[in-house]
């Protein structure tokens, strides 16, 4: 089969790149020239760790080619995976129009049956709009199928995820799509669950939500620990030790960020209002995730009362490790907060500083770039710890306290032990 990849974004260049290290004969198409040229040289515009190697391993076997003629794209290939973008409106729902656009495109290239995949994150009952739309522009009495594959990848592991997924969900209405994603990946076939095409729609915005639910579940027994002498830390782990709850998404913190949990727990609060659903827990959720930037600057400021030309060392910009996104990142909350404050910030972080100067640019005369941890905390009056990297984990906190202005570290990850870290007069 010849399969399209429609979109070259974060979901879409990891799907063209896994698809060909599957054995299928791969074509990756955008409408922007210069980013399938990089792509084509091998040239990732993204950070995520073993993607490069991959698409330059696969280039090199000629299963993976990038075209900027959608058109001809589309044309030439039996079954078509769609991996454009869905963003947040200001309602919560998710823009369609590119959805719209593809589905307008594919109608009008229809010269043998398609099967149409979506696999950007889309409410359920998209694929109806789907298959009206490619229905009223087509040209022709050719067939087409919709089908739903929702992507499960995590920022900083998507390779691994692809690779090695722990489900595949086929949402299908003919034997013949079915027939065909089964065949796609044959290699998991005991990981596949099929379904009709709602429900596999609403599979990814139910699993993200449930798990911004347990972020905001702990963040919220964290409030609790906060003014008892209860550690959260240990709450958690005692929570996860049940194997009903388990221990992932117990991490008390900042809480989440990105470009999924924010975007598809709204999305989802959205879709439950429009159906005339209660959906106040999503909301609530959304409020405690919201309101831990505000708890953050409540701790900075008792640490240090007044923060107008205050020194801070702002360690972490991406939404989490292992990735240079920042999109919904709590650190741009973190900045704009001291900033309304007055402090003056020195940003630290492995990958996202690029990505962070477009929001934040290094000419204000409030922020600086630093080129290593221990240079953001030189002079510091307070270290605050934002995205959990493992290099700050491992930092030498003796080096860290002798640069700073004041021993004080504000940690919005809880990276280290509490005691450990008192027992060498650091303010933690």
């Amino acid at each position: 089969m010849k399969i399209a990849v429609i979109g070259t974004g974060y979901v879409g260049l990891v799907t063209a790149v896994g698809l060909a290290e599957l054995g299928q004969n791969v074509i990756g198409t955008d409408k922007i020239t210069e980013k399938i040229d990089k792509i084509s040289s091998g040239d990732v515009p993204i950070y995520e760790p073993g993607l490069e190697e991959l698409l330059k391993a696969n280039l090199k076997k000629d299963n993976l080619s990038f075209s900027a003629d959608l058109n001809k794209t589309i044309q030439s290939s039996d079954v078509i995976f769609v991996c454009v973008g869905t963003p947040q409106r200001g309602d919560g729902s998710a823009d369609m129009s590119q959805m719209e656009e593809v589905s307008r495109m594919i109608a009008e290239n229809l010269n043998s049956y398609k099967l149409v995949v979506e696999k950007s994150t889309v409410p359920v009952m998209t694929s109806m709009w789907i298959k009206r739309t490619i229905s009223l522009y087509k040209k022709n009495e050719m067939a087409f199928d919709v089908a739903s594959n929702p992507e499960f990848l995590r920022e900083g592991s998507a390779v691994s995820d692809f690779l090695n997924p722990d489900r595949i969900i086929v949402g299908i209405e003919t034997d013949k799509a079915r027939d065909i994603m089964v065949e796609i990946y044959k290699k998991f076939k005991d990981r596949i669950i099929v379904t009709n095409i709602d429900t596999a729609e609403l599979i990814k915005h139910a699993s993200n939500s449930f798990l911004a639910l347990k972020i905001s579940y702990i963040n919220l027994i964290s409030e609790l620990c906060d003014r008892t002498n209860a550690d959260v830390e240990k709450v958690a782990k005692g929570m996860g030790l049940d194997p009903r709850i388990g221990e992932l998404f117990l991490k008390a913190g900042l809480g989440y960020g990105g470009s999924c949990f924010p975007k598809d727990i709204r999305a989802l609060t959205k879709i439950g209002e429009d159906l005339g659903v209660n959906v106040n827990l999503l909301k609530e959720a959304d409020k405690i995730n919201i309101d831990r930037i505000k708890i953050f600057v409540e701790k900075i400021k008792k640490a240090l009362w007044i923060l107008k030309d205050k020194k801070f060392a702002i360690l972490g910009l991406s939404f989490k490790p292992e990735t240079d996104d920042i999109r919904e990142a709590p650190s741009i909350k973190v900045i704009r907060e001291l900033l309304d404050e007055g402090a003056l910030l020195r940003l630290y972080d492995p990958e996202a500083m690029d990505n962070m100067k477009e929001i934040f640019p290094e000419e204000s005369p409030q922020i600086t770039y630093a080129q290593s941890l221990y240079e953001a905390a030189e002079g510091a009056n307070a270290l605050l710890i934002v995205t959990e990297w493992d290099e700050f984990k491992e930092m030498d906190l003796q080096r860290v306290k002798k640069a700073m202005a004041n021993p004080i570290i504000i940690d919005g990850r809880n990276v280290f032990e509490l005691s450990k870290i008192r027992e060498l007069g650091i303010e933690y």
